[in-house]
């Protein structure tokens, strides 16, 4: 899907569902070098406040730019900033949700903010935030 600006208004929404995968998880790891047990090896996970691996919070992050480069609003979007809050953890076979909503929009830039939000397949959120974007044309 490629929205053109003209055509996008405010609450305007998308959604697309992803699955948390091990295989994700340990190229996320290679990509972003970040290696915490916490994240890989479930013996010592398991002694950890959550008692079990858990997703890195920005490979499930990663999902929502995935959207708004390829989907809502798609392709030519410049992802221009980010704030998220982490509320709960994800776990490997975990469907995620993510839904982006349109809450401010300048037609004559193309400056646009945006509700994100993931959630899991029990219907909880386990991110939130707004995403900053411009889209040309």
């Amino acid at each position: 899907m490629d929205n053109k600006i003209d055509d996008m208004y405010i609450g305007q929404e998308y959604s697309k569902t992803f699955c948390v995968t091990e295989e994700k998880g340990h190229m996320f790891a290679e990509v972003s070098q970040d290696y915490n047990l916490l994240h890989l090896d479930e013996e010592y996970a398991r002694d950890t406040m959550f008692h079990g691996r858990i997703a890195h919070g920005m490979l499930v992050a990663s999902f929502i730019s995935g959207v708004l480069g390829n989907d809502f609003p798609g392709v030519g979007t410049i992802y221009m900033g980010q704030e998220l809050q982490f509320i709960r953890p994800v776990r490997y076979g975990d469907e995620i949700l993510v839904t982006v909503r349109v809450i401010e929009m300048d037609n004559e830039t193309g400056k646009m903010k945006l509700y994100t939000e993931c959630r899991n397949q029990t219907g909880k959120n386990v991110i939130e935030g707004y995403a900053y974007i411009m889209k040309k044309g």
